[in-house]
């Protein structure tokens, strides 16, 4: 089969686990309801999300059509009042000559019953990293904490190679234990956390990630293996390119501009022709499509940063320079923070201002090459002349700034041109230096709105607001359940 030899390969009893719906699964267990059969979405309610859907439960997915991630004016009913979003039909459901089919009494019906027994609940992302950890300790409990690579927050690798025969000594068949260990695990997971976990298997990081994304997901066990001997059957047969794990749809159409359209294609493909015309990317895709990866779980990558960035979207249309300006400086401080956090210096700026729905205007987007820097001053100075610049008013709506080309702190790059720098300008860059640092430890040791400039009290400050958040949506606790 192919080109491989796979008796050649590495051959690890590799897991990849997704806990189901996690936080609409929270959320659920927190109310005392059943994750599987109740209709619940997590949609961010911070003034600056406009009613983002960031989690669902299976059965909100199942009834609405909707996935993780959307909008609230995208759902086919108002949550403010639970009832039928004609509007939304009406932009949906447009045939050929633009005329609207309307909705059968009974799906309305349908969709209002529903709307009505479904929990619309914000996030509590303080709670769902605490039942993270609870989760990874578990894992714990099956592997060492050296064979456990994290994901994301619901999703993990474990190679339980070694804990096989632990746990299993009596069972002969290799895979037949590890099915045994990822049913352990489902039961453990639930009996401990009331979570449901999806697990796929496989011999390698790769055949575990798509044996859970393309087939555990729709198991009735949520359990599923591909091994080296299942790849012309079970990853070969991939309907869509961008089901597989790396592939999007930019990605897909490069390989169809090659007389690639599946993955048996690229699976078959000439390298030679691959690598030629997709380079390196390319021809992994073609090793992975194959079933080869000989990434190992122990090996802890840590990607070089580019780049630091900030970016939001604002409560509300800022109509006012002065509160836009206000915003920008707030963010250049939290990136020069992060720039001096990690020792790193920015040589280019670039930041972003869009403008409110309602006013069609074009996005303003300016960058600039800048002498190294890590300095507050020098970096709000810099994004605010050019902002200065090119802002002719308008309502504002997102903002984002980021520092790139990075480079290790104590390098400076040197003109031949430079001539002896004033004793008064290094003594006023030294004095900054100090402050910055002064600041810097008080906000390490007691936050970062521990100190902070008169301007947060001003409108249009999001200092404080943004504080309260992880990962851009509420913290939240434990009161509030409804």
């Amino acid at each position: 089969m192919g080109y491989f030899d796979y008796s050649l390969e590495p051959r690890r009893a590799i897991l990849f686990e997704d806990v189901k719906s996690n936080y609409a699964s929270i959320e659920c267990r927190e109310r005392g309801l059943d994750p599987l059969t109740t209709s619940l979405c997590v949609m961010s309610r911070s003034d600056n999300s406009m009613g983002l859907i960031l989690a669902s439960s299976p059965m909100f997915k199942k009834v609405f059509g909707k996935s993780n991630v959307g909008r609230s004016h995208e759902l086919p009913f108002y949550p403010q009042t639970r009832k039928f979003n004609y509007s939304r039909w009406d932009k949906t459901h447009r045939d050929f000559y633009r005329n609207v089919e309307p909705p059968s009494d009974e799906y309305i019906r349908f969709i209002e019953d529903w709307a009505k027994k479904t929990y619309i609940v914000p996030p509590r992302m303080g709670l769902y990293i605490q039942s993270n950890i609870q989760v990874l300790k578990l894992f714990a409990t099956f592997t060492s904490m050296a064979e456990i690579h994290p994901y994301s927050i619901d999703e993990s690798f474990l190679d339980v190679t070694e804990s096989l025969d632990y746990y299993f000594p009596d069972e002969t068949d290799y895979y037949k234990k590890m099915d045994l260990m990822a049913q352990k695990i489902q039961r453990t997971i639930y009996h401990q956390t009331r979570l449901y976990v999806t697990i796929g298997m496989g011999d390698n990081p790769l055949l575990a990630k798509l044996a859970m994304d393309n087939y555990a997901k729709h198991s009735q066990n949520m359990r599923a293996l591909i091994r080296y001997e299942d790849v012309e059957e079970k990853v070969w047969s991939i309907q869509e390119m961008t089901d597989f794990w790396g592939i999007n749809v930019r990605t897909k159409r490069n390989f169809e501009k090659i007389g690639i359209h599946s993955i048996r294609e690229l699976a078959n493909a000439n390298p030679d022709l691959i690598k030629r015309e997709m380079k390196t990317i390319g021809l992994q895709h073609f090793f992975h499509a194959n079933g080869i990866d000989e990434t190992s779980i122990h090996d802890q990558y840590q990607k070089a940063s580019t780049s630091f960035g900030n970016s939001q979207i604002l409560p509300r249309d800022y109509t006012r320079q002065e509160e836009v300006e206000i915003v920008l400086n707030e963010m250049c401080e939290q990136v020069a923070v992060r720039l001096r956090k990690e020792k790193k210096e920015a040589t280019s700026l670039s930041f972003f201002v869009g403008f409110s729905a309602k006013e069609p205007r074009p996005t303003i987007h300016v960058s600039r090459k800048i002498d190294p820097t890590n300095a507050t001053v020098e970096i709000q100075r810099t994004v605010l002349q050019l902002f200065r610049e090119r802002f002719e008013g308008g309502a504002v709506r997102s903002v984002g700034i980021s520092a790139n080309g990075l480079i290790d702190a104590p390098f400076r790059l040197i003109s031949l041109f430079d001539g002896v720098e004033d004793d008064k300008e290094i003594q006023r860059q030294h004095q900054e230096e100090k402050i910055q640092e002064a600041m810097d430890t008080i906000r390490k040791k007691q936050g970062f709105t521990a100190i902070q400039k008169a301007t947060i009290l001003k409108r249009g400050s999001r200092a404080i607001e943004r504080s309260k958040l992880i990962g851009g949506h509420s913290a939240g606790g434990l009161e509030g359940l409804s």
